[in-house]
């Protein structure tokens, strides 16, 4: 198989909410996709990047800048290409995993729906359907945070993430256990904005049941992590250190967390996150899926990789109408909690064209 050409999408979905995290906060996705056209026929990625370099290094004009004049060029130019062959093609070029992960996922799109087999059959999925989670971000008070729990909970959901910062941490989680109870699966994401300094408060966390505490300290602070695991009984989740299966066997070597939430496109693409999974099975740890706000693009791909065995806790997979009010794909529907996994070619989904049009901002053509 030949990559002959790739395009890129940029593109705004409006959220139906505004997400507010310690770091940022987002009342639109500004998307880009990215379309593989092969010898074998076309594939499709969601890249995850951001508009600006505040929650990730990455960010989407500098995204759409490598692909342009660095990854494309050197993907276009190797005489044959399969997914497994795409990060050897790119090693050259240092960082930029999001982007180099988009063009994996498109290229493997693209040979899955050639030999029509499923990216779910491809990665060694287990179950049908996946158990889906919240994420709730920082509203501007406890009355509005009761209020969205209570709304995800009557949809079927069945754990809720809160987000967390100094200021906005023990209170909201103390509301939250308070009014739905000690069965509710509840854990905390803080996104880097905590230092070990603030481990007496973080301990404090532990009077609440909480499933995880994700992400407290700077992503490259793994012997804080350690240091806080040894001093709270709340189990300590990985999430923006997780950038390679490399950083995930430091992190378990240094007892830095006992549980990992997989992004694949921060680990490079779904064949990392998939050698993430394997790892994490390995050391009895287990691991999630997170979310980055992707298109029904994203998304299905996203379900694909947490139907593996070892994705034990629900994910960051809500449905769709939890962000978007109109994605690019059909909508994905909560049911019973759970949201089924594509099992058509490749991402099992397919893109709606006149939605596309509509809410494309810039379109180009690489060859």
């Amino acid at each position: 198989m030949k990559v002959e050409a790739v395009e890129l999408w940029e593109l705004r979905l409006p959220l139906v909410t505004p997400f507010r995290t310690s770091q940022h906060s987002d009342d639109e996705r500004v998307a880009l996709l990215v379309c593989a056209h092969t010898t074998e026929g076309a594939g499709w990625a969601d890249c995850a990047v951001s508009p600006g370099p505040y929650y990730e290094p990455e960010f989407l004009s500098g995204a759409r800048a490598v692909l342009a004049e660095y990854l494309v060029p050197m993907l276009t130019a190797a005489p044959a290409v399969t997914a497994a062959r795409v990060q050897a093609a790119l090693a050259s070029v240092k960082g930029h995993q999001m982007a180099k992960a988009a063009l994996e996922t498109a290229v493997l799109d693209a040979e899955l729906r050639a030999t029509h087999m499923s990216l779910a059959t491809y990665l060694g999925a287990v179950r049908d359907r996946v158990e889906a989670g919240v994420s709730v971000g920082i509203p501007g008070s406890l009355a509005e945070l009761i209020a969205q729990v209570e709304g995800y909970l009557e949809q079927g959901y069945r754990r809720v993430k809160l987000k967390i910062e100094p200021g906005w941490d023990l209170e909201p989680v103390a509301a939250v256990r308070e009014r739905f109870g000690p069965d509710l699966a509840l854990q905390a994401d803080a996104n880097t904005a905590y230092t070990l300094a603030s481990a007496p408060r973080l301990r404090d966390l532990d009077q609440f049941g909480l499933l995880l505490l994700e992400q407290p300290f700077a992503a490259d602070d793994l012997l804080s992590h350690a240091e806080l695991a040894r001093l709270i009984s709340t189990p300590v989740c990985l999430d923006e250190s997780i950038t390679s299966p490399r950083a995930a066997a430091t992190a378990l070597r240094l007892g830095a967390c006992s549980v990992i939430n997989i992004k694949p496109a921060r680990v490079g693409g779904y064949l990392a996150a998939r050698a993430v999974h394997d790892l994490c099975a390995a050391h009895g740890v287990p691991v999630w899926c997170g979310g980055m706000l992707e298109t029904g693009v994203g998304r299905a791909a996203n379900l694909a990789l947490a139907a593996l065995e070892n994705f034990t806790l629900p994910g960051d997979i809500s449905a769709t109408a939890r962000y978007y009010a109109q994605d690019i794909t059909p909508p994905f529907v909560l049911e019973d909690g759970h949201i089924p996994v594509p099992s058509g070619p490749g991402i099992g989904v397919e893109v709606l064209p006149d939605v596309l049009d509509r809410l494309t901002t810039h379109h180009e053509i690489l060859r």
